[in-house]
């Protein structure tokens, strides 16, 4: 898949989790049934919220949509995006919580995550205003936690067939490996779908293997495969060919959005209308800048 025309401003729709993350940078091993020091912060967070911000921060100004709880935490999730350039069409559930997730990183940078969806497990097709997809170019970018939740999975579906009605491009993150229970269900899901965006952990889950070149067997549905690998770099994988990239040698704070961060530097570079290697270069600079950083957003 090409580039799109360069200089071109294209309107970007994010739909996924909008949150809070308990941050919680501890030492050594935790301790079963015992204490273990640990720094702690709130951050906001939720996938789909973390790649809206970064794709502000990449220069573009995307609206994110979700669903928050009628909660303190859903007004300050709130003001936080749209402190950080994001437009949020939120949908507000009168009965549970916003989204919270408890991020425990250890002393290499990675994270182990437990997470409340909240309000968002009940995102429905009805919190989709379809006049956000009005007019012809833009861009949707669905966060693969709505499609792996079975609360949320119907609307998925439903804002990546509006899309496509649309005639819009779109991508999905599968985003969670673990939760990817049949991989045959998921590519169905997202079948049509222009960027499928995994970690090698999730090609993986999707096609028995790790390796960048497994992908091509995924084209079968969608339209090119943009794999992440960590430390060995991110490669785009479509039917004329592989294009690689090495990773940035960084020191990792915190790998906490790093794949989402990833996502939206690709996806701006490539909506800007940059080259293959260079949407990817794109992500691997945003996804770096991320592991530098404590949480899973840009610092304000």
């Amino acid at each position: 898949m090409g580039a799109p025309a360069s200089g071109t401003v294209r309107p970007v729709v994010v739909v996924g989790d909008a949150g809070l993350d308990v941050v919680a940078r501890h030492d050594g091993p935790i301790a079963h049934g015992g204490d273990v020091r640990a720094k702690v912060t709130i951050e906001p967070g939720g996938a789909g919220a973390n790649t809206a911000v970064w794709l502000a921060a990449c220069g573009a100004s995307p609206v994110l949509v979700a669903r928050v709880g009628a909660d303190s935490a859903g007004r300050q999730v709130h003001a936080e995006l749209t402190s950080a350039g994001v437009q949020c069409a939120f949908a507000v559930d009168p009965d549970l919580a916003t989204c919270c997730v408890v991020v425990l990183v250890d002393e290499n940078g990675q994270r182990s995550m437990l997470p409340d969806r909240g309000a968002n497990a009940r995102f429905s097709p009805a919190d989709l205003d379809p006049g956000l997809l009005a007019g012809t170019g833009g861009h949707l970018h669905l966060s693969g936690y709505v499609l792996l939740d079975a609360t949320s999975r119907p609307a998925g579906l439903a804002v990546l067939e509006a899309a496509h009605a649309a005639g819009w491009t779109t991508s999905v993150d599968p985003q969670a490996a673990v939760l990817i229970h049949s991989a045959e269900a998921f590519l169905e899901d997202v079948r049509g779908v222009d960027f499928l965006l995994p970690n090698a952990d999730e090609l993986l889950a999707l096609t028995g293997s790790s390796e960048p070149a497994s992908a091509k067997s995924l084209l079968s549905h969608v339209g090119a495969v943009v794999v992440t690998s960590g430390p060995d770099g991110a490669s785009w994988v479509d039917a004329d060919e592989i294009v690689s990239i090495p990773a940035e040698t960084t020191e990792c704070v915190d790998s906490t959005g790093a794949g989402d961060a990833f996502d939206a530097g690709f996806l701006a570079a490539w909506l800007a209308g940059a080259s293959k290697r260079d949407a990817l270069l794109g992500g691997v600079r945003a996804g770096s800048r991320a592991v530098s950083v404590v949480g899973a957003q840009p610092p304000r």
